[in-house]
């Protein structure tokens, strides 16, 4: 049979049993499914960040930046929320744009410091001021995302099945977005300046713009991201967007690696079950740092490559003997 025709049979396989999945769950596994799958895309906009060698630890408070700016397009200006989605993703890439100056002024651990050091100003302003941010109680009763019906099928956007799916479309067609990214000469270019900056700087790669354009670029997923979880919970606050949560991101990512696209992706999925499904069952949830960092310390020292090199042994083909 084609590899082709095989691709196209596998990936109905997956689309089918994503449509399926919700069903087979309770309601608070649904939840679970709604937030991991906008989980997946933080963690796919956070990876294009790394591309270009930088690793940021204000990536959740771009997210937040999505959240509440889409929240007050909503309620201060009434704007429909599928286009407050969209300009809160705009927002997020905005802002990184104005954060890119200075940061990127540093390099490495110098700029994982900045950019710690940035997040913390915005969500503190986001503390201070009550108008129009909400204070530390944040802002509730942001507008849902309105229902609708396509032929026989009613999209009650308050349950998580339907909210699941309008979630798991705009994800998709995310991820497909940040591949393409990926596998383009923009894409290219930053894994140039990752790994040879000095050599791409030379071949005339405006280094410092590339960098930006990861950073505004992944900024805007994140931003939509942000936006997808406010008009669902319908309440945020700073706390929400905290560095605790922040390092949650950088565990997914590095256990999962970071050498394929989909090896973030692996970590999340892995770790929101191991959260999610086995620690809250068994009464384990209030340790899930401690248990995040043992694996975390655990997955460095024996999988330094990440969930995804298993994927890679298993699908690379073995060499026959003569």
């Amino acid at each position: 049979m084609p590899r082709t025709v095989l691709l196209v049979i596998l990936w109905a396989a997956v689309a089918a049993v994503l449509v399926a999945l919700p069903h087979a769950l309770s309601f608070s596994q649904q939840e679970i499914l709604v937030f991991m799958t906008i989980n997946l895309l933080v963690v796919a906009s956070y990876r294009l960040l790394t591309l270009t060698g930088e690793w940021s630890l204000g990536h959740v408070v771009i997210v937040g930046v999505g959240a509440y700016a889409s929240a007050l397009y909503t309620k201060e200006l009434g704007i429909p929320v599928p286009v407050s989605m969209l300009l809160g993703a705009c927002t997020s890439a905005l802002i990184a744009m104005g954060l890119s100056y200075p940061l990127f002024r540093m390099k490495g651990f110098y700029f994982l410091i900045g950019s710690f050091a940035a997040g913390e100003i915005i969500r503190l302003l986001w503390k201070r001021f009550r108008e129009p941010f909400g204070g530390p109680k944040g802002i509730k009763g942001i507008d849902p995302m309105p229902d609708f019906s396509i032929g026989i099928w009613d999209f009650d956007f308050f349950e998580p099945v339907s909210y699941y799916y309008f979630a798991g479309a705009v994800v998709a067609l995310c991820l497909w977005l940040l591949w393409r990214i990926e596998r383009s000469p923009v894409g290219l270019t930053f894994h140039a300046v990752h790994w040879q900056d000095k050599l791409a700087q030379s071949a005339g790669v405006n280094v410092r713009a590339y960098r930006t354009l990861a950073f505004v670029v992944a900024s805007g997923f994140a931003g939509l991201a942000g936006a997808l979880g406010a008009h669902y919970i319908g309440t945020i606050n700073p706390n929400g967007f905290d560095v605790e949560t922040m390092v949650f991101v950088l565990t997914w990512t590095i256990v999962g690696g970071t050498a394929t696209f989909y090896g973030p992706l692996m970590g999340c999925i892995a770790l929101t079950v191991l959260n999610e499904i086995v620690l809250r069952e068994m009464g384990f949830e209030q340790m899930r740092p401690l248990i995040y960092g043992a694996v975390l310390i655990l997955s460095i020292l024996f999988l330094p490559k990440g969930l995804e090199s298993l994927v890679q042994k298993l699908v690379k083909p073995r060499r026959v003997e003569p």
